[in-house]
């Protein structure tokens, strides 16, 4: 894993009013470094982190020398949602915070290392959401905004699948495990899950394996997440909206002087394809410069991590372009 750096951001004032005295703001590099090569600014799922390549990256098909995100021709850096729980920071302010906030702390951060021009801004789920927030608010700041199975904003679909996980966090003898056991089952797709077991039973354990392997998931990020964490990120992606205060989606996105790809999954139940074949229908219409891409697979939600081949492809097909 590379180093863990810091930046302290004194005095933060929320968009609602409210001032933070200090959050810390973690992050790590991987490449050339800034100044070096382009920048590209890579944004993680709501259970990821920061550490994107190497051993235990998450994304490490599809970042690292000679692949499609090429450590030896760019500079990729990757912030740390405040309270991810990816370190020892205990910062917890899920009332207080919005996801337009985490964007006004990320830009603040890019100023901080002088960095004033990305090449791409790419990210994945609430990532992928969070690139839009970014680009809302800094029109000019990239070359690439690359949001993947995502959305500009939490629709109702969204917002009831957060309220029933803050319900089990709340509620639940066993939270993250219970809440991770509900989220497994809109991160995958009902024909991936059929398709993998079948109605194959466990002998051993008594239990279906479809069983077994959600209990599996449940329990490790029991290991590695907490129950504070996962209710402050949770809340976060229910608040993604570009439009909040009454502006107009269009006006807004037809500002953002970049290319967007807008990626989606057709097999996706929790950001669904047909509302970013909206958003890019609707988009297209006033922007020139949006493009759509599809990722094809049986895996739902989470394809944009299982199918790298794929993604590698479409980011390789985005990269060569000359604006």
């Amino acid at each position: 894993m590379d180093q863990l750096n810091e930046i302290k951001i004194i005095d933060f004032i929320t968009e609602s009013g409210e001032t933070i005295p200090s959050i810390n703001l973690t992050y790590q590099l991987f490449g050339k470094q800034p100044g070096d090569a382009p920048v590209i600014l890579i944004n993680h799922a709501l259970t990821g982190n920061s550490n994107l390549t190497g051993k235990n990256g998450w994304w490490k098909e599809v970042v690292g020398e000679d692949k499609a995100i090429n450590t030896k021709k760019f500079s990729i850096i990757s912030f740390n949602i405040p309270g991810n729980g990816f370190c020892s920071n205990d910062f917890y302010h899920p009332d207080k915070f919005h996801l337009g906030d985490i964007a006004n702390l990320f830009i603040l951060a890019l100023e901080d290392l002088k960095i004033k021009k990305l090449h791409s801004i790419i990210g994945g789920s609430i990532g992928g959401c969070l690139t839009w927030e970014i680009a809302a608010k800094k029109p000019s700041i990239a070359k690439f905004i690359i949001p993947i199975a995502s959305d500009w904003k939490a629709r109702d679909w969204m917002i009831a699948n957060t309220y029933l996980q803050d319900r089990i966090l709340n509620n639940s003898k066993n939270p993250l495990q219970d809440a991770r056991i509900h989220a497994m089952t809109f991160y995958r797709n009902p024909k991936s899950l059929n398709n993998r077991f079948g109605r194959s039973f466990n002998q051993s354990k008594g239990i279906y394996n479809v069983e077994s392997w959600l209990d599996h998931h449940g329990t490790k990020l029991n290991e590695r997440f907490s129950l504070k964490s996962y209710k402050m990120i949770n809340r976060l992606l229910r608040s993604v909206d570009i439009t909040r205060g009454g502006l107009d989606f269009i006006k807004i996105a037809s500002n953002i002087n970049s290319e967007i790809h807008i990626i989606c999954v057709d097999s996706d139940l929790f950001f669904l394809p047909d509302d970013d074949k909206k958003t890019y229908n609707l988009l297209s219409k006033s922007k020139k410069d949006v493009f759509y891409h599809e990722i094809n697979s049986i895996h739902g939600h989470d394809s944009f991590l299982i199918e790298t081949k794929q993604i590698s492809n479409i980011f390789t097909k985005i990269f060569k372009r000359k604006k």
